[in-house]
């Protein structure tokens, strides 16, 4: 899809409804199964998703989705819990090619450090995020490929 700006065709960069874990059953089915990755702060899910009979209109089959979970618990301010979910979307939508397929939750699961995060949206606090969504979504990438490979190995077979 592209937005015609008043110069040029720009590829729009949103990240539609269809992108998301929205019902409480679809971040059940993902909960379900073991960690795929865990990193200082944040633990990543996955799952294989399977042509659904409740996919939305405007999703295709096999696109990849991922739902946040961050709490108050972990994250008191809502400046810092939104800025997590900035990031980790922003960090899924630059890599769902190739995560199509694939269900995802992405949950905070410890704390940031007072002393050493004093500001809500510290720029530490939004470089640490990336990093650690960088190391989640790459081995969610390598988990990705080695199910294609087995994939195509069975069809070939």
């Amino acid at each position: 899809m592209r937005v015609k700006s008043a110069r040029r065709e720009v590829p729009a960069l949103g990240f539609p409804k269809a992108a998301r874990l929205l019902k409480t059953d679809e971040f059940s089915s993902v909960f379900s199964l073991r960690p795929l990755r865990r990193s200082a702060h944040f633990v990543l899910y996955m799952r294989w998703r399977e042509e659904a009979p409740d996919t939305p209109a405007d999703a295709t089959p096999h696109e990849g989705r991922i739902g946040i979970v961050v709490g108050k618990k972990h994250a008191p301010r809502a400046v810092t819990r939104n800025l997590i979910k900035r990031q980790a979307r922003e960090m899924f939508r630059q890599r769902r090619e190739a995560l199509a397929g694939w269900d995802f939750v992405l949950r905070l699961t410890r704390r940031f450090d007072k002393g050493t995060y004093t500001a809500a949206a510290a720029p530490v606090l939004n470089t640490l995020c990336q990093t650690e969504f960088a190391q989640l979504f790459d081995a969610a990438e390598k988990a990705a490929r080695k199910r294609r490979a087995f994939d195509d190995k069975m069809e070939g077979s």
